[in-house]
Formats: C-alpha cells, sequence, structure tokens
C-alpha cells in the first residue's frame, strides 16, 4: 500500500509547534469557558462570598426596638396609661471587628481563587475532549486510507485470479484483510463522533469545524518543559485558595476565643407611669455569661484551623505532584512519538522489500499482507502517540496558566 507517499507528506507539512497550533481559536475557547456552567456558578459563588464579606464587615447586630403599654387600675384611685419604650443594641467589644473583616477578606480570597480554579478545571475538560476528538480524527484518516489500499491490493488479486495468476485462497486473504480495515475505520469513525458530540454537548459555544483538524507535529525544548513545570506551582490556584482558607480559618479560630466574652447589649429606655406621674429615663445593659457552650465552640474553631493548615500543605504537595508529572508525561510521550516515528521509517522500509519481492514470486500474498498490517498499525499508533504527546503538552500549558489561563 502507499501509506509512505499519502501520509508522510501530511506529517513532514506540519510546521513545529507555534503558540495555538492545533487547537481551537482562542476567542471562542474564552467564551465557551466563559459560558461553562461550572465557571458561572464559581462566579455566582464569589458574589456570595462579596456579599458575606460585606456582612461581617458591618456585624450581625442591629437596633432593637421594644415597647409596653398597659392601663393600670388602682382602687380608689382611678385609671392610668403607663408605657415603656426602649431602644437597644449590641456592640461587637474591640478586636471582634477587625477579625469580622479579616474572616471576610480571606473568604472572598477562597472564593476567588476557587472560581480562578474552576475555569482552570473547564480549560482541561475542553482539552480532553479536543484532543480525544483529534487523535480518534487522526486514526480515522490512517484507516480510510488503509482500506482504499486494501481495495486496490483486492481489485489486483482478482484479476489476477480471472487470469490464472492466483489462487482463490489469495483473493480470500485479500479480502479478509479489507474487512479487518473496513472494521477499523468504523471503531475509529465511531470515536471521532463519540468525541465530538462530548465537546458539542459540553462547550455548544466552541463551532466545531466540518472537518478534524490535523495533530500537529510535537515539539518544544526540553527546557521549556522544565519552565513550565515551575510555573504550574507558582501559578496554582489551588495553592493560594488553600493559604486564603487557612488564613480565614485561623482568624475564626480567634474571633471564636475573642467570642468567649459575650458582647454588651446597651440600650435607652423611657418609661411613664400612673398616668405620667412618674417618668423617667435610663441606660439598660446586659452581658451574657459565656460557659461550656462558648468555649467548645473555640476549641472546635482552634481544631478547625489546624486542619486547615493541613490541608495548605497537602494542596502544596498535590499541585507540586501535578507539576512533576505532566513534565514527566509531557518528556515520556514526545519520545514514544519520536520512537513511533522511527518505527513508520522501519516498517516501510520492510514493506517496500516484501512488495518487491512479491512482485519476483519470493514472497506469497500472506506475507505481503502482514507486512501490509505492520505498517498500517505503525501509522496508528504514531497517530496516537503524536496526538497523546500534543495532550500532555497543552495539559502542561493549561497548569501552568501559559495557555487560556492568563491572570
Amino acid at each position: 500500500m502507499r501509506f509512505l507517499t499519502i501520509l508522510l507528506p501530511l506529517l513532514g507539512l506540519a510546521s513545529p509547534l507555534a503558540a495555538e497550533q492545533g487547537l481551537p481559536e482562542e476567542t471562542l475557547v474564552l467564551k465557551a469557558l466563559d459560558d461553562h456552567p461550572s465557571v458561572a456558578a464559581a462566579r455566582a459563588r464569589l458574589e456570595a462570598a462579596r456579599a458575606r464579606a460585606e456582612g461581617l464587615k458591618k456585624g450581625p447586630y442591629e437596633f432593637s426596638v421594644q415597647g409596653t403599654y398597659q392601663r393600670r387600675s388602682v382602687n380608689g384611685g382611678g385609671q392610668f396609661d403607663e408605657y415603656d419604650a426602649q431602644l437597644s443594641r449590641a456592640f461587637r467589644l474591640p478586636g471582634k471587628a477587625r477579625l469580622d473583616r479579616e474572616i471576610g477578606r480571606h473568604g472572598f480570597d477562597v472564593a476567588e481563587n476557587l472560581a480562578e480554579d474552576a475555569r482552570h478545571e473547564a480549560a482541561l475538560l475542553l482539552a480532553s475532549h479536543w484532543f480525544d476528538w483529534l487523535s480518534a480524527g487522526a486514526q480515522e484518516r490512517v484507516d480510510r486510507l488503509a482500506v482504499r489500499n486494501y481495495e486496490r491490493a483486492l481489485a489486483a488479486v482478482e484479476r489476477r485470479r480471472d487470469l490464472r495468476d492466483a489462487a482463490q485462497l489469495e483473493v480470500d486473504q485479500a479480502q479478509a484483510a479489507l474487512s479487518e480495515a473496513r472494521r477499523m475505520l468504523e471503531q475509529s469513525r465511531g470515536l471521532a463522533s463519540l468525541a465530538r458530540s462530548r465537546l458539542e454537548v459540553q462547550f455548544a459555544g466552541l463551532l466545531l469545524p466540518t472537518e478534524v483538524p490535523e495533530v500537529p507535529v510535537p515539539e518544544i525544548a526540553d527546557a521549556r518543559l522544565s519552565q513550565l513545570g515551575d510555573l504550574v506551582v507558582v501559578n496554582s490556584h489551588l495553592i493560594t485558595a488553600a493559604e486564603a482558607q487557612s488564613a480565614r480559618k485561623a482568624a475564626a479560630a480567634d474571633r471564636a476565643a475573642a467570642d468567649r466574652m459575650a458582647d454588651p447589649t446597651i440600650g435607652l429606655r423611657v418609661f411613664s407611669e400612673f398616668g405620667g406621674l412618674e417618668r423617667g429615663a435610663g441606660v439598660v445593659v446586659s452581658v451574657p455569661l459565656g460557659g461550656g457552650h462558648r468555649k467548645a465552640l473555640a476549641s472546635e474553631a482552634g481544631a478547625s484551623a489546624s486542619a486547615a493548615r493541613a490541608e495548605e500543605q497537602l494542596a502544596r504537595y498535590n499541585v507540586q505532584e501535578t507539576a512533576r508529572a505532566d513534565v514527566a508525561e509531557a518528556r515520556y510521550r514526545l519520545a514514544a512519538w519520536e520512537r513511533s516515528s522511527e518505527t513508520v521509517e522501519a516498517q516501510m522500509t520492510a514493506l517496500a522489500k516484501l512488495r518487491r519481492g512479491h512482485q519476483l514470486g519470493e514472497i506469497d500474498l500472506a506475507d505481503l499482507l502482514l507486512g501490509e498490517r505492520m505498517v498500517h498499525d505503525a501509522f496508528r499508533i504514531e497517530a496516537e502517540a503524536r496526538a497523546e504527546a500534543m495532550r500532555a503538552i497543552t495539559k502542561l500549558r493549561i497548569d501552568s496558566h501559559e495557555l487560556w489561563l492568563g491572570d
């Protein structure tokens, strides 16, 4: 078959890795990410955190108005109208308002970074579905060419059979090879359709092209991989969110400890008794006496702060693991693709010799068809390895925020 003359030019035409080569248009990607429900939900939670921070800044206490009216009857003294009214409000003790503002500010920082991380996760999902589509499309192209070549081979064997230059067994062998190639084509075509449907459902605004784009040749310097790996940690929103959460929990623990001394309520009271014969005004002060409940709440908050500090360290470990894994995967995927390319060349060299031997009558059709199948498999492996290398590089670029997530 003519895999070499048909497919290798396609590989050679691919230019070195450009900024967005092999990826959808960035403006469409950014809009698709903005429209994704997970990102919209994170934005809504961010607004909720903003309102919560404002509420903590204002404080939980408001003015309270209380009053009574009564009509008193006194034996031999007649009836008297009496009333009293009270305006009161609780006040935070010194230091508590500052802690509430800190809790609100850190809570907003947590929500803001989690919103950015939701966008990050949506970008990873888009890239995953995108390269599922590109990988299946690349293999579909290989399988389609294989089917055409096996069809030509079958036609040639049938002509030879009609000329009594080939046995029916050879026709059956060529027909079996064609049937297997058609099965593989149906499978790769189905996988491409499945991947496209997932993209269209998850990211409806992406406006996919009719034809599956070609997977470009993956090229990136090893030093660049290491640099991107460092940026994964530097630009991680998970670490920043964990830091903010730890600070929020620490402030909440301090607030719970300070709340063991309850806030006082201060009010102004006026009253009128005996139909106005007695009138007065005064100040009312009430202070709850804290007990075991407040102490338990403070202990709970302190333990939660300790857990948040441990989770902050865990977030660092997880992101560092992701960074190293991204770099390691990109390196071995690139190496695997390079070896698969070498395999294609070696298989094509061997196939050329098999074809020549078959023409001279020294190689039978079964051996030639085996060689054709090995070449077909080599091109399928190369197409998959190329897509997986590009997938790994793209994931590293997203995790480092170098692609689609510029802060």
